[in-house]
């Protein structure tokens, strides 16, 4: 099992955003004391080329950004201050998804420890998201014919709005997600299939929305590849989440997708999305259940 891993450095971390972002460093630190994996494991993923970033976002996005002439209202939508260091660490976050679908075309499963960036669209980035790692990576696959239909399955709390928005018009990628209905964005974008949860979902209801919606799904749309964002952002304890699932109930959620996609041998790509629970110790352990899970699950 290989893991991408694109270190946080000091000018990474904005003031205000340094909470959130320290798990990048944690996580990794915890599944190598447990033994879930090993240091060999990790590898620093490549820079992704402007070309390959044009296969997804437009010519005027990635300017703005390169010359830092975003508009005070389009650096607003994005949340943090836009800052270089930021940007290249996005060109190698993309890339490690990239290079993780590539590796679970072969070895089943990959997964990114950073990554998720649904909310940013073709022309612009939202709510902490500047490059969007599923969708260049998913066309960075399609462009090269190196998968012929994609599954996105997004279980983050928030909806993929800017995935969803990059698709639109795309048949061979099929976006799924399942998010609370009234929490961010406001104005929700049109996936392939989305359900929208309401305030205060535990465990038993949320797992048998996706008990009953992914299998068929799988088989219907019977992807190449299924792209995973398993954010633990639907967590009772996260800040912004708004629904109630525990970490068993969290680590199930896994589990079940991992399980789905092993039986029809379909390769996974995983990318991690959001965590805001108030104790740093929740939001580790309850993204390390996701690489324990698929280390049980696939190896």
């Amino acid at each position: 099992m290989k893991v991408a891993y694109s270190p946080i450095y000091k000018y990474d971390l904005p003031e205000g955003h340094r909470f959130p972002m320290i798990k990048y460093e944690l996580i990794p630190e915890q599944l190598i004391y447990e033994g879930t994996l090993s240091k060999d494991q990790f590898f620093h993923p490549d820079r992704l080329s402007d070309d390959e970033i044009l296969l997804t976002h437009s010519e005027a996005y990635l300017h703005k950004l390169m010359t830092d002439t975003l508009s005070y209202k389009e650096a607003r939508a994005i949340g943090f201050p836009i800052r270089a260091e930021l940007i290249e660490r996005g060109r190698h976050i993309s890339m490690g998804t990239y290079q993780c679908a590539l590796y679970a075309l072969e070895n089943n499963i990959g997964l990114n420890i950073a990554g998720g960036t649904h909310h940013s669209f073709k022309d612009r980035g939202e709510g902490f998201c500047i490059l969007n790692d599923f969708a260049i990576a998913s066309n960075l696959l399609l462009h090269r014919k190196q998968v012929d239909k994609i599954l996105i399955v997004d279980l983050d709390v928030h909806q993929g709005n800017g995935t969803a928005s990059i698709f639109r018009n795309e048949d061979r990628v099929f976006t799924f997600s399942m998010h609370g209905a009234k929490n961010y964005p406001v104005r929700k974008e049109a996936s392939d299939l989305d359900i929208g949860l309401p305030d205060g979902t535990r465990d038993d209801a949320y797992l048998q929305t996706l008990f009953e919606t992914l299998p068929g799904l799988l088989d219907r749309e019977e992807p190449d590849i299924v792209f995973y964002l398993s954010g633990v952002d639907v967590l009772a304890s996260d800040k912004l989440g708004r629904l109630a699932l525990t970490k068993e109930g969290c680590r199930t959620r896994d589990a079940f997708v991992f399980q789905e996609c092993e039986k029809r041998k379909i390769p996974v790509t995983v990318s991690m999305g959001g965590g805001y629970s108030v104790h740093i110790k929740d939001i580790v352990e309850a993204h390390a259940n996701t690489y324990r899970m698929a280390a049980e699950i696939f190896y």
